[in-house]
């Protein structure tokens, strides 16, 4: 059986991170991708890569709209492996941290934690306030990943993409599905 896996691109710099996973699944894996991107995305993304958010959207096997709430996604009864929102912003961060749904990204995850899945989210900003870490914590509470995006330098790799593969490895490892991108520990 296919794994599926929900994929939320948000607005915060790290654009990078969504695409990398995509590109990942895609050319990795046999995994199902389910696509959400935020308006602020889309922006985030052309400024950080030059990418038109077209071109995201086409690696993915399934992409919804912002605020499509009637998405296969926004229901428990639709089976994932998890969901992955990558990067996530402190606004996306907070909407999970309260059960605000505001949007499609907000209410995938909100299902991903009810139905005790895997819920990793790439937090970008920093330095972090009190207000950012007391959201953190009840999203920890609940059952979610918080894993900002920090590479391991003691891999003493230079280049950005390779650097964003580690993390995109590791965090498709979290999550049960296995590629090529994660080096562990002591290998050469």
């Amino acid at each position: 059986m296919t794994k599926k896996i929900v994929v939320a691109v948000t607005g915060s710099t790290g654009a990078i991170y969504g695409y990398r996973l995509l590109l990942a699944c895609r050319n990795k894996t046999d995994a199902e991708t389910h696509l959400v991107v935020s308006n602020g995305a889309e922006k985030t993304l052309k400024i950080e890569t030059g990418l038109e958010a077209d071109k995201l959207k086409e690696l993915a096997d399934h992409v919804y709209g912002e605020y499509e709430f009637t998405a296969s996604i926004a229901s428990g009864s639709f089976q994932t492996e998890g969901m992955i929102v990558a990067p996530c912003s402190m606004k996306t961060l907070s909407a999970i941290a309260t059960g605000f749904e505001q949007n499609l990204v907000a209410r995938a995850a909100m299902v991903t934690l009810k139905e005790r899945r895997p819920l990793i989210l790439l937090a970008r900003e920093t330095p972090l306030n009190l207000i950012h870490l007391r959201n953190m914590v009840q999203i920890t509470e609940a059952g979610g990943t918080i894993m900002p995006p920090l590479p391991p330098l003691y891999f003493k790799i230079s280049d950005i993409e390779n650097m964003v593969d580690l993390t995109v490895g590791r965090v498709l490892n979290m999550i049960g599905v296995k590629t090529d991108l994660l080096k562990e520990w002591g290998e050469d």
